[in-house]
């Protein structure tokens, strides 16, 4: 199925269902719980979504460090950046499925679910001069010294004659 048919039903289908939703419950609850719920909610969303964001972004880091590409972790933010754009959406439905993006277990479900599928494809190697842990390292091996002698050389710059003026010659 082409993509744009699919999102304009989304589009349209989406906001209905949160309407009914919403009014089911504020007929369960009250209007003032049902704002005060869908508010706590954006709330916990924000919070979770910077927990979970630095959980993530640390996990990528140390792929990186260890020299491996950190291809969960990339789908992970994008499910991440999708989840705290569903749960700032007023709603209950957009909110489920925005906390299903921020679940850690079910995040990382989804993100291996999608690169199964060639959703996101990841290629490429991580140079070997970034990885701290098991060189090479881009000064050397920090474990290995090499011994040797060495001497100052004068510096260059010490042998040149200063600048003359050249006005005087033009002058005489």
């Amino acid at each position: 199925m082409p993509i744009f048919p699919l999102l304009l039903i989304l589009f349209f289908t989406i906001p209905l269902v949160e309407i009914y939703i919403l009014i089911r419950v504020g007929g369960v609850i009250g209007v003032w719980p049902t704002v005060g719920l869908v508010v706590f909610t954006a709330v916990l969303g924000a919070f979770l979504l910077r927990r979970q964001g630095l959980a993530t972004l640390t996990r990528m880091q140390r792929s990186l460090d260890q020299g491996q590409l950190p291809a969960t972790e990339l789908v992970e933010g994008v499910f991440l950046v999708f989840g705290g754009a569903l749960l700032l959406t007023p709603g209950f439905f957009t909110d489920a499925l925005g906390f299903a993006c921020l679940i850690p277990a079910t995040r990382r479900i989804m993100a291996r679910w999608l690169m199964s599928k060639g959703v996101f494809v990841a290629r490429g190697h991580v140079h070997q001069a970034y990885t701290r842990r098991r060189g090479p390292y881009p000064g050397g091996d920090p474990g290995h010294t090499i011994e040797g002698e060495w001497e100052r050389e004068p510096d260059s710059r010490d042998s040149v004659a200063p600048p003359r003026d050249d006005e005087d010659d033009r002058r005489g």
